[in-house]
C-alpha cells in the first residue's frame, strides 16, 4: 500500500514562510520550503545580487546575519497570492556592523512549483 504525499499550493507554502518568518524562523524557512535548486534575485548593486541553490540562498541569509549588530525590528506582510506566485513586503530596521542603523523596506517575490519555493526576488532600495 503506498501512501500519497500531498505537495502543498503555493496559499499554503506562502502561510508556511509568513509564520515561520514571524517566529525569527528564516533559516527553518528556507530548508523546510525551499526546492533545492531555486533561485534569489536581490538588486543591483546589492552584496548578494544572485543565489543559484539553496545551499547559495542559505549562506547569503547567513551572511546577512553576520552582517546584523543588532535588530531592533522585523515585519512580513501577510502574503498575497495569485496561481503559484506569491508576495508580501518585509520590513527591517536594524543595526548593522559596517553601516550603523537602517530601516529597510521590500516587496519579496516568490514562485511555488510543486510545493517548493524555486525563485525568489526581492525589490527595495540599495542606496546606489
Amino acid at each position: 500500500m503506498s501512501t500519497q504525499v500531498e505537495t502543498m499550493n503555493a496559499q499554503e507554502v506562502a502561510n508556511r514562510l509568513v509564520q515561520l518568518c514571524r517566529e525569527g524562523k528564516n533559516v527553518e524557512a528556507i530548508n523546510e520550503l525551499y526546492d533545492d535548486h531555486a533561485v534569489g534575485h536581490e538588486p543591483k548593486g546589492s552584496p548578494m545580487q544572485e543565489s543559484i541553490g539553496k545551499q547559495a540562498i542559505l549562506e547569503s541569509t547567513n551572511q546577512w546575519y553576520n552582517s546584523v549588530q543588532e535588530l531592533h525590528s522585523a515585519y512580513i506582510s501577510d502574503p498575497l497570492v495569485s496561481d503559484n506566485f506569491f508576495a508580501c513586503i518585509m520590513k527591517i530596521d536594524a543595526t548593522y556592523k559596517e553601516h550603523g542603523r537602517t530601516e529597510m523596506d521590500e516587496l519579496c517575490v516568490y514562485e511555488v512549483k510543486d510545493g517548493k519555493i524555486v525563485s525568489q526576488q526581492f525589490f527595495y532600495n540599495t542606496g546606489n
